[in-house]
């Protein structure tokens, strides 16, 4: 008798046996009893009173197989908090927009203070020049503490805590007897400032996700509010209290911060103090003892060394430099780019009034620079928010081709220093710099995994604070060498022209393998995963070749006869 024997295999229809209804139907009671345990919990005494001590012991054993009656109606509570991309997201937004002119802006307005304090301390254009370079080091330097902090106190408490202390550094400021003390409380400053920063553009990735590009571009327009405001708020501040008075002033409108850091609600329950986040390793730091005397000396190495090595994953991201290679050329391309690009920022009031142009205007065109910030940026947020921008691959080359135009724009203000020129200057710095602070962190929250992203920030602000340290101590001693202040603006071009030819050309270089990547496994049809031999064995059989449908094919045998 002969039969043909299909190679196709049909998979039978799933049946549900009486143990599987069993164990749905237990299920269903579990989720019941934690429902009702929900509504017997008191929010307000935290509490769930038993008649017993045996009911406590069976509530503790039913833990493990449902959610206790605190942790749902912990959700419960916060669930009005409100979802992504709407609600109170909004309010956390503007709060991020005033935090980021409070901090990112701030160290430009130093300048305005600048020939104030050469005069004050007899010091020259290098030790000067230390004073915002320490500030904004510091700002960008303090990220793995911030990482910290967040993970262990939340958003929330780390802002408030870095308006605290920003507050703190800027009054004890005008205390100053010699330019060393101003060093130091500019490092306070500056801590204080991360410690703001940081958590603010954290808490907006996890408020806004399918709106982030839009989120994060509109939110830098507080940067281009402190930058219009700051300077000239600065400059009356100086005219009437002198650079000690405006400093302690200052000092309280850093405080705001602590207002706006108040408004960040965190979206999910915070970990409890029986769920610690951290590794096995970290949370049982008395285990290492015993593990020493157990394991020896060379194990207890082993351990402690894991323990570092899971902090810096968790806190540095250092790992994402070995594994992830956009991550490593955006991390390059950027640090390289910072060590010219605030330091313009820095010189222009001094370049200004060297060239004997009155203070009053040489605050107004920083003021200028923010006000193009203030009308570009939420263009920008509008336009890179649309539908089809929205998980596009281009983001990077905008970003890079902004910062281009950052640099060049930088041999302008060389040629004079006349009112006009550097009007036509900042206005086309600013432009430029509206387009690229738009774009920088969603770059890189397209580089990276949002679970990773306070980490590869902590690390790429902590590698760009080596730059930002450098950077006006060098265009100082430029200066002194020198006598012109022309010259570091050209070398600033160079600085940043060259480091967006750089993101241009490797992330292209990039892109192009990927695409190489995908054609080659595209090119792979169906067929190529049955080049075996498919042979049916039967007892008492006999097989032959033949040929199958729609194609000759010698590597599949059927069974001819039985």
């Amino acid at each position: 008798m002969t039969q043909a024997v299909e190679d196709q295999n049909q998979t039978p229809a799933p049946r549900h046996s009486q143990k599987d209804n069993a164990l749905h139907r237990r299920e269903g009671r579990n989720a019941a009893q934690c429902v009702k345990e929900a509504e017997k919990w008191s929010p307000e005494s935290g509490l769930q009173h038993s008649d017993s001590e045996e009911q406590n012991e069976e509530d503790e054993q039913e833990s493990t197989s449902c959610p206790t009656a605190r942790q749902v109606g912990g959700l419960a509570q916060r669930s009005h908090l409100g979802a992504p991309d709407g609600g109170w997201g909004w309010v956390v937004l503007v709060a991020t927009m005033l935090v980021l002119a409070l901090t990112l802006a701030f160290p430009s307005c130093i300048g305005i203070f600048y020939t104030d304090l050469q005069t004050e301390f007899d010091a020259s254009n290098t030790e000067t020049s230390w004073v915002p370079a320490i500030m904004t080091a510091v700002l960008h330097a303090g990220g793995p503490l911030c990482s910290m902090l967040v993970e262990r106190f939340g958003c929330r408490v780390t802002v408030m805590v870095g308006g605290l202390l920003s507050g703190l550094g800027m009054a004890v400021s005008a205390l100053a007897r010699t330019i060393t003390d101003i060093y130091v409380t500019s490092g306070i400053t500056g801590l204080g400032f991360c410690l703001s920063f940081q958590p603010s553009v954290t808490i907006m990735g996890h408020y806004f996700v399918r709106r982030r590009v839009f989120a994060n571009a509109l939110s830098s327009t507080g940067t281009a509010l402190g930058l219009s405001s700051l300077p000239l708020i600065a400059n009356i501040l100086l005219s009437w209290f002198g650079w000690r008075g405006s400093f302690l002033i200052l000092g309280g409108v850093l405080l705001n911060c602590c207002v706006c850091g108040a408004v960040m609600r965190p979206l999910g329950p915070p970990l409890g103090p029986n769920k610690p986040r951290h590794s096995q390793v970290l949370d049982k730091p008395n285990d290492f003892p015993l593990q020493q005397e157990r394991k020896g000396l060379k194990d207890h190495i082993k351990t402690v060394l894991c323990g570092f090595l899971a902090f810096l994953h968790r806190h540095m991201a250092f790992d994402l430099l070995v594994s992830n290679a956009r991550y490593r050329a955006f991390a390059v391309g950027v640090t390289w780019m910072m060590l010219g690009c605030v330091v313009p920022l820095v010189y222009l009031v001094p370049y200004a009034t060297h060239n004997n142009m009155e203070l009053d205007r040489a605050a107004l065109l920083m003021s200028v620079m923010g006000l193009v910030n203030i009308a570009v940026r939420p263009i920008a947020a509008l336009v890179l928010g649309l539908p089809r921008f929205r998980g596009s691959s281009s983001f990077v080359y905008v970003f890079a081709g902004a910062v281009l135009l950052n640099g060049l724009s930088n041999c302008i203000c060389g040629v004079s220093a006349s009112f006009e020129v550097l009007l036509v200057y900042v206005m086309i710095f600013g432009l430029s710099m509206s387009v690229a602070g738009s774009l920088l962190y969603t770059v890189l929250m397209d580089t990276v995994e949002m679970s990773r992203f306070p980490s590869a920030l902590g690390l790429l602000c902590m590698l760009e604070s080596g730059t930002l340290l450098i950077g006006p101590p060098l265009a100082g001693v430029l200066v002194d060498s020198t006598g012109q202040y022309s010259y570091v603006f050209y070398a600033c071009s160079v600085c940043v022209s060259s480091a967006s030819v750089f993101l241009m050309g490797f992330f292209y270089f990039l892109d192009g393998k990927r695409e190489a990547e995908k054609k080659k496994k595209s090119m792979k049809t169906p067929s190529d995963l049955y080049q075996k031999p498919i042979v049916i064995l039967a007892p008492d059989c006999q097989c032959s070749h033949v040929a199958s449908k729609g194609r000759k094919s010698e590597n599949t045998l059927y069974v001819t006869s039985v």
